[in-house]
């Protein structure tokens, strides 16, 4: 099976574009030239003849930015706004994302593709962990109960960025009450709401900066990145919110 799978949807000037690389082999992209062709050319005059480089690895790739003035992003689609950059002349960068997108920096429509990396491999705990260790027990750095009502709360607070709308701001306290206001057997309150974002970031995540008394923004955004930046909340969690309310069209 190959290690990495290139892709590029197809759109009305083009055919859809499928590379498959096995671990040692190369793809150039770029805008390419009659004298010099690229693997994976981009159809972009503001993409430069020989943009970069992908290499794959066993079980991930590489990327190198041949460009001299302009760094390329590569973004996780899965990974609630997750991304790298990759600056200029940078050389073999490893991109640990299963799939990810590169994006360009165009005038016009956006030049990017698509990679399909090989599932990564993880360990078993007995592989780790000798089955007789002395000392005390490792303490968990971050104690949540998915039962509380507070991770109901910090859930909500990072479904926006979970589905993938990166340029939605953190949800409001009154927002959040909104969300869960249909949950059976629950009765949770703007006041709740406040209280519980107060205990996550004080207590729960340990949030570190400051925050004034009447501005709960700060103290929201910090808490939705913490969660999200350590994994503490994901995909997964998303079915513990009620469904979703069908949006009505405006009238």
């Amino acid at each position: 099976m190959p290690s990495v799978l290139v892709y590029v949807p197809s759109d009305p000037r083009r055919d859809p574009v499928r590379r498959e690389l096995s671990p040692g082999e190369t793809l150039s992209f770029g805008r390419g030239t009659p004298g010099h062709l690229v693997d994976l050319q981009l159809d972009n005059p503001t993409v430069p003849r020989l943009a970069g480089e992908i290499l794959a690895v066993d079980d991930h790739w590489r990327l190198s930015n041949f460009s001299h003035d302009r760094t390329y992003v590569v973004e996780n689609p899965e990974g609630a706004g997750e991304y790298l950059r990759i600056p200029p002349l940078r050389a073999s960068c490893p991109v640990p994302f299963e799939f990810s997108r590169v994006v360009l920096s165009t005038r016009g429509p956006t030049a990017s593709f698509q990679v399909y990396a090989s599932q990564h491999l993880y360990l078993e705990t007995s592989d780790v962990e000798p089955p007789d260790l002395d000392g005390a027990t490792t303490i968990s750095a971050f104690s949540l109960d998915q039962d509380a009502t507070y991770f109901l709360i910090l859930v909500a607070l990072c479904e926006p960025r979970l589905r993938d709308e990166s340029s939605t701001a953190v949800p409001t306290s009154r927002q959040v009450a909104e969300r869960l206001s249909t949950l059976p057997n629950r009765k949770i309150s703007l006041r709740a709401v406040n209280f519980h974002i107060d205990y996550l970031a004080e207590q729960k995540l340990r949030v570190k900066q400051p925050f004034e008394e009447e501005r709960l923004d700060g103290k929201r955004a910090a808490v939705v990145d913490v969660a999200l930046r350590f994994g503490l909340i994901r995909e997964e969690h998303l079915p513990l919110l009620p469904t979703r309310r069908p949006r009505t069209p405006d009238a």
